[in-house]
């Protein structure tokens, strides 16, 4: 095969087992640049709306600044993790794109055919034998770690720079080295912080081994160090990492750590291994490796055996890289040593401990080690078995591998094949939007801060309409700024002095301060599509929509109009006792006892709750028993999970409870809520009951 082996067209080998695995995992929809549809969800959200931003903003000075997302709180492309490698690539060009484009599709296809194409070059230090390599390469492609970030954070799908790091490190006759290593760490920069501080360390562990074994002078050395950490960091102000001056430490450094049993937890992704009992923030060290690679340890120790093979001489003049691994391994695992659901703790210097909370997920920083270790297990299969024994063990590891993990990127796919869409929907569909749009430069969030609830449909009403926004999204955000806002924005709600360019919208805190000092001779405070707006001068401005002004009478709880649909996916005033945490959909309830308030018209003749009912087994119906101010208006069982709809009427005997106000006290009992611990079903504790998505009046 060695003549076959040398043909160019080999190369086009893992390039279509790239493009093969990303249409198998992906789908093509995620492709269309203007289907934006499978970025409306989580930290793809944030990844989309700021390269909107940044897009409609003018050049700044360092290139990646984005100032119109997030406005004073700071603000780079880097932060909203909108890659800035592709953001500045596409920008100038921006004129002639489409007014919905993303390129995060693009992004994800490159991160599998590139991962395909690393992978072959790798296993091409190892054997020249084109089945071994094509299936090898199977196997570091079809990666659960990788997988699991391309259905989040998009840009840390790119562990095909991590392949091209160790590449670059066990090539034993690089050539022209400076520059290869130069063009991997400035792309590397420009993508994401992590995958940066990963492959610095490969280059850094190579180029000390190299000097240290005289590969290299140490002027040489010098200059490749000094020249490449220049290049480095100016890459790194021009994406805008040094745009805010604190705030880069967070914390979580221990927390979001990688679990001992990391590697053999399926955590889903295995149709054939449970899930191992982790902690709560084990899951940022999701490093499963899957049936097929692990079915290839024990025949790796086999073939090392048969093969005497030395780990010293495998390893040669490459003891730096294996310290870099070693490292990284230990700050993954972090001084919180996680084994299953035990935790055994080492003390570490507050400096040190500051310093590491910069990568606070540090489960993360196994990537290279899980890389590293699975090219090992090739390395000593082929070096211990005949080349026909290697290929059918391979082959069977790749089918196992891709069997195994079917359900996790079967998940994955689902959710990048959703009905394709050029625009998310909002739930800002008054007319007094566009009015505003056409009236601000700003719209503001009070209280500012960093992910406030219903961010995303605020920065898509404002992207969208070219206006800026401080209602974001962002990695990191300079606790300073932040801290100045906020009494900036104290001082506003205490005064009732606004700015004229800017629309507000209020959370709970900010708006029962703003009820006691808006100036109603002039400024609009109300509630619109369920959102509390302070619109300074509106009253004053002849071109802006009539809108009912509810002034210092604004209540704390909405009066629920008829036909509009209130969700709970979010915290609210509403939800008084026996509620969770709020999530993408609506609420659980937590108990046996719920209870809501509401505020009805005089009119309304019912309510209707669309909910989710905890059904499963041996649980299979849900008794739910509904009182409104005390009196017992329904009694139900709900067999369904999804679906579930509770149409409670609103008697003559509730009318006679209801004060002038309408004020109204739902109260649910549930007698069968459960949790799901106590039905073996997972670690989670809630005893559960309803899930409310939306309530609406008649």
């Amino acid at each position: 095969m060695k003549p076959w082996n040398r043909s160019s067209a080999l190369t086009i080998l893992p390039l279509l087992l790239g493009v093969l695995a990303f249409f198998m995992v992906i789908g093509p929809r995620a492709l269309d640049p203007q289907n934006i549809a499978w970025l409306s969800e989580g930290d793809p959200a944030t990844h989309y709306l700021g390269w909107v931003f940044f897009r409609q903003s003018p050049w700044t000075f360092p290139l990646g600044l984005n100032p119109s997302y997030g406005m004073e709180l700071g603000s780079a492309i880097i932060f909203s993790d909108s890659n800035p490698l592709l953001a500045l690539l596409f920008k100038p060009f921006n004129a002639w794109l489409p007014e919905t484009f993303q390129y995060f599709g693009l992004w994800l296809l490159i991160c599998f055919v590139l991962q395909a194409w690393f992978g072959w070059k790798l296993l091409g230090l190892i054997t020249d034998n084109v089945v071994i390599r094509l299936l090898a390469t199977g196997l570091l492609l079809f990666s659960p770690p990788m997988f699991v970030r391309a259905g989040g954070h998009l840009s840390l799908a790119g562990h095909f720079l991590l392949l091209a790091a160790l590449y670059l490190a066990l090539h034993p006759a690089l050539q022209r080295r400076r520059l290869a290593w130069g063009c991997l760490l400035a792309a590397t920069a420009l993508v994401h912080a992590y995958l940066l501080v990963m492959v610095a360390l490969i280059w850094f562990a190579d180029l000390l081994g190299k000097v240290i074994f005289d590969r290299l002078t140490r002027r040489q050395g010098l200059i490749e160090f000094g020249g490449l950490f220049a290049l480095v960091s100016v890459c790194c102000w021009q994406a805008g990492y040094f745009s805010i001056a604190d705030g880069a430490g967070s914390g979580g450094f221990g927390f979001y750590r990688m679990n001992l049993l990391a590697p053999f937890d399926s955590d889903g992704w295995s149709q054939v291994l449970p899930d191992i009992r982790t902690g709560g923030g084990d899951y940022e060290g999701f490093n499963y490796f899957g049936l097929g690679v692990l079915m290839l340890l024990p025949l790796a120790a086999v073939a090392g055996l048969r093969g005497g093979i030395s780990p010293r001489a495998a390893l040669g003049e490459r003891g730096w890289l294996v310290f870099a691994m070693i490292g990284l391994t230990l700050f993954a695992l972090s001084h919180h040593i996680g084994v299953g659901t035990q935790t055994f703790n080492y003390p570490l210097p507050t400096f040190i401990e500051r310093l590491a909370s910069i990568f606070r997920a540090s489960g993360r920083m196994f990537w290279p080690v899980f890389y590293a270790i699975e090219l090992f297990l090739v390395y000593l299969l082929v070096r211990g078995f005949r080349a026909p024994v290697a290929m059918g063990l391979l082959a069977l590891a790749l089918v196992v591998q891709v069997a195994d993990t079917h359900n996790g990127w079967a998940g994955l796919r689902a959710s990048r094949m959703v009905a394709p869409a050029s625009d998310w929907v909002s739930p800002m569909r008054d007319p007094f939007w566009n009015s505003a749009a056409g009236h601000y430069r700003n719209v503001r969030g009070l209280l500012p801060q960093n992910q406030p609830e219903r961010w995303q449909a605020i920065a898509d009403f404002a992207g969208t309409h070219g206006l800026k926004t401080d209602a974001v999204y962002m990695g990191r955000m300079s606790i300073s700024a932040l801290d100045k806002a906020q009494r900036v924005a104290r001082h506003r709600l205490q005064t009732g002095e606004y700015e004229a360019d800017s629309l507000y919208i209020l959370d709970d805190e900010a708006q029962a301060l703003a009820a006691k000092s808006v100036h109603s001779d002039s400024d609009l405070l109300t509630r619109v599509d369920d959102f509390v707006v302070l619109a300074p001068g509106w009253k004053r401005c002849q071109q802006c929509l009539p809108m009912i002004d509810e002034g210092r009478a604004l209540a704390s709880i909405a009066l629920s109009r008829p036909g509009v649909v209130y969700t709970f996916d979010r915290k609210s005033r509403q939800l008084i006792k026996g509620w969770g945490a709020p999530e993408a959909w609506g609420t659980w309830s937590e108990g046996h006892d719920a209870e809501m308030a509401l505020r009805v018209p005089a009119q309304a003749k019912s309510i209707s709750i669309q909910a989710l009912a905890f059904v499963m087994p041996p649980t299979l119906a849900q008794r739910v028993i509904v009182r409104l101010n005390g009196v017992e208006v329904l009694s139900t069982r709900l067999t369904a999970f999804q679906g579930n709809s509770l149409e409670i009427p609103l008697n003559e005997q509730v009318r006679q409870t209801l004060p002038e106000d309408g004020a109204l006290r739902l109260e649910l009992h549930l007698p069968d809520a459960v949790s799901p611990r106590s039905l073996g079903m997972s670690d989670d504790a809630r005893i559960m009951g309803l899930g409310v998505k939306s309530v609406s009046v008649q």
